[in-house]
Order: structure tokens, then C-alpha cells, then sequence
């Protein structure tokens, strides 16, 4: 962290992925690049000098863009100003990459098993488009819990990857309710779900889990009765205060 500066951030792109959450696409002079699955640190600036920063996952692949997703917080400080009052042309700062456990690289070939609750799903979506450009065959399954399909981030763009029948898989699970002929899961993430989804631990998948605390926890655990190894299951957690 020392030896990482505060960068001027210019917004060139706002996306409204759901009512809540917006992705922010950012012009960065000085930007060295980043591995999927890595996060940053905005910092605010307000007129009187205040200032407040907060960590938010990377949502692009390392291909020279660099955008944020954000899920607003009511009693957040940063996130509401983020997701409803910036627009483009808006600066602030950014400083980052910053993390290197939770990453993946497209050169290793052994099957990923991605786990997402909400906004969890942000850093597992960068390791999926950099999937993507890479051209990477690695067998891949993501799964997905939102509490209903109006919560679904980047759910158009999760449905037209997972038709390019690459190798890609993804599984939903809405929890609070589910419309009319829905076909995926119907209930918070349990042994049965994970039984039904997970790579058999003797592949020896790769493993990446974020989300609420509680969330991965349930999900982690769950992989361990499955036969996974504690160490083996990369998790990643944020918690009401983080944003």
C-alpha cells in the first residue's frame, strides 16, 4: 500500500445495472493495470475538505478499461453519491490495484467454481470477462444468488456469455421470489444446491466466494462438507459498513 498514489479518476460511462447498483467506467491517466479479482480505493472530496474513501471491487477484465460497480447503500457515505449523483465528466481519485489472493489468471487450466451473493458478484464477473477476452476454455461455473431477477447484476450479459456454449455455466437462485416459469433455484444457497453445482472436489477446482459474511461462510462451509479443503476455498467478504 505504501508505495501505491492517489490517481485523478475522470467518469466517461455510468451503466444502471439495477435500481441499486451502477457500474462507473473510468478514464485513469497513470493506471498500471490489474488482475481480475482485485479491488481499489475511491476517495471523496468534498469542498470544505472533507474527504472519505471507501473499497470497491474491480468489474472489468485487465484489458485497459477500468470500471467500478456499486451497490448503494442507504446509510452509506460514498456508495449513494456514487450510484445516484455522479455523472459523467465527474472526477475523484482512485488508488489500487490492491489485493493478490483473490485473483485468477486465464493460463491455468483447472476448473473454476465461482459462488456470488448480491454484489459479490462484481470481482468474480471481472475473472468471467477475462474469461472471455482471453479465449480461455477452463470449464466454469458460476453461481448466483439475488434476492429476485430485478436484482441480478450484468444479467443480460451473464445470459449471452453463458449461450456461447464455451464452457461457461451459470446457476441463479432468487430467494425472496421468483416469476412466473422460473427454472433455476428458489431458496438461499444449501448443501443440496452446492451438492447439485460444485465441481467434485477430486477435479480440483479453483474456488472463489464473495459476499456478505454470512453468505460465505454458509457457502464455504458447505464446500468443506463436500470434501473441499479449507485452504482451497478462496473467499472474499464485505459486510453493511464497507461501502
Amino acid at each position: 500500500m505504501g508505495r501505491l498514489t492517489w490517481l485523478a479518476a475522470e467518469v466517461v460511462e455510468t451503466v444502471a445495472e439495477t435500481p441499486r447498483v451502477r457500474t462507473l467506467r473510468l478514464r485513469t491517466d497513470g493506471w498500471t493495470g490489474h488482475r481480475a479479482g482485485q479491488h481499489l480505493d475511491v476517495r471523496l472530496t468534498a469542498e470544505d475538505g472533507y474527504q472519505a474513501q471507501r473499497s470497491y471491487s474491480i468489474a472489468s477484465a485487465p484489458d485497459g478499461e477500468l470500471a467500478i460497480t456499486v451497490e448503494r447503500l442507504d446509510d452509506g457515505e460514498v456508495s449513494p453519491y456514487l450510484v445516484d449523483e455522479v455523472r459523467e465528466g465527474d472526477r475523484f481519485e482512485v488508488r489500487g490495484p490492491i489485493g493478490g489472493y483473490f485473483v485468477w489468471d486465464p493460463s491455468e487450466p483447472e476448473p473454476v467454481l465461482l459462488i456470488g451473493g448480491g454484489s459479490g458478484v462484481v470481482p468474480l464477473m471481472a475473472m468471467i470477462r477475462h474469461r472471455a477476452v482471453a479465449g480461455s476454455s477452463a470449464p466454469t461455473r458460476l453461481l448466483y444468488s439475488s434476492r429476485t431477477l430485478g436484482d441480478v447484476i450484468y444479467r443480460e450479459e451473464l445470459d449471452e456469455l453463458a449461450t456461447r456454449e464455451d464452457g461457461l455455466e451459470v446457476f441463479h437462485t432468487l430467494t425472496r421470489s421468483q416469476p412466473d416459469g422460473w427454472s433455476g433455484y428458489g431458496r438461499r444457497i444449501d448443501a443440496e444446491i452446492l451438492r447439485e453445482v460444485a465441481w467434485p472436489a477430486t477435479d480440483g477446482p479453483q474456488v472463489f466466494v464473495c459476499g456478505s459474511t454470512r453468505f460465505v461462510d454458509t457457502a464455504a462451509d458447505g464446500l468443506v462438507a463436500l470434501g473441499y479443503e479449507p485452504q482451497s476455498v478462496k473467499t472474499e467478504r464485505f459486510g453493511a459498513t464497507g461501502s
